[in-house]
């Protein structure tokens, strides 16, 4: 079965849809087993070229170490090609 997280307290429906869009995509881009987690979170972001909020995204693989991949965007922002870029810039070298 496949593992979904996502904080659903205080969140609109357009940024748990955003959500559960990217750690679909993560899951098939990295081509995740159902034992490998994902968290899609937003967060404020000071920086200027966020906006108000990145995207932070971990991949728990089983036996792996957390990786952790940011986007300089809020979740409903980000398109597949910026998180395939981001993730491919890991350094935990999290494409396989």
């Amino acid at each position: 079965m496949a593992r979904f997280f996502f904080n659903r307290r205080g969140q609109d429906p357009e940024t748990a849809d955003a959500s559960r869009r990217l750690t679909t995509l993560v899951r098939d881009i990295l081509s995740l087993s159902e034992d490998d987690g994902v968290t899609v979170s937003e967060i404020a972001c000071s920086h200027p070229e966020c906006g108000d909020a990145e995207t932070v995204v971990l991949v728990m693989r089983v036996g792996r170490r957390t990786e952790a991949v940011k986007v300089l965007k809020a979740m409903r922002l980000v398109t597949e090609d910026e998180l395939r870029k981001a993730l491919a810039q890991s350094p935990s070298d999290a494409l396989p």
